[in-house]
C-alpha cells in the first residue's frame, strides 16, 4: 500500500485523496487510467498544465517521466482558442436562454386569453 507523500499514511492505490491529511493525490490516480510517459530524456512537467498552476502534486515533480494526470499544455491552449473563435450555436443559445423563452411565451398565452374572454 503507498504512503502519501504529505503526512506518510498508507493509503489505498485506488484513493483520489488522503483520508488522513485531505490531500489530493492528482498524479496517482487508479487501475483504468492511462499512464503518460515520456519518449525521451525531456520530463513530463515541462509540458504539462498542472506544473504550470502549481497544482500538481507528485513527489517525482518536476523531473516525472511518468503520470496519470498529464495535460499536455499545447493541446489546452489550443482547445481554448478553438472555443473562443467557435461562434454559439442555437442549440447552445436555447439552453442558455430556455427560462427567457418560457416566460414569454406565457405572456403571450395571457395576453391571446384575454383578448379572447
Amino acid at each position: 500500500m503507498p504512503n502519501c507523500p504529505r503526512c506518510q499514511q498508507p493509503v489505498k492505490p485506488q484513493a483520489l485523496e488522503c483520508p488522513h491529511c485531505r490531500m489530493v493525490l492528482k498524479a496517482y490516480g487508479h487501475p483504468g487510467i492511462p499512464l503518460h510517459r515520456t519518449s525521451g530524456d525531456v520530463p513530463l512537467c515541462d509540458s504539462c498544465t498542472y506544473h504550470e498552476d502549481d497544482t500538481c502534486t507528485f513527489p517525482k515533480r518536476p523531473y516525472a517521466k511518468e503520470c496519470t494526470l498529464y495535460q499536455d499544455r499545447a493541446l489546452k491552449d489550443l482547445y481554448q482558442k478553438q472555443q473562443q473563435n467557435s461562434s454559439p450555436s442555437i442549440r447552445l443559445w436555447l439552453q442558455r436562454n430556455l427560462i427567457w423563452l418560457v416566460l414569454v411565451g406565457l405572456i403571450l398565452v395571457s395576453f391571446i386569453l384575454a383578448l379572447m374572454g
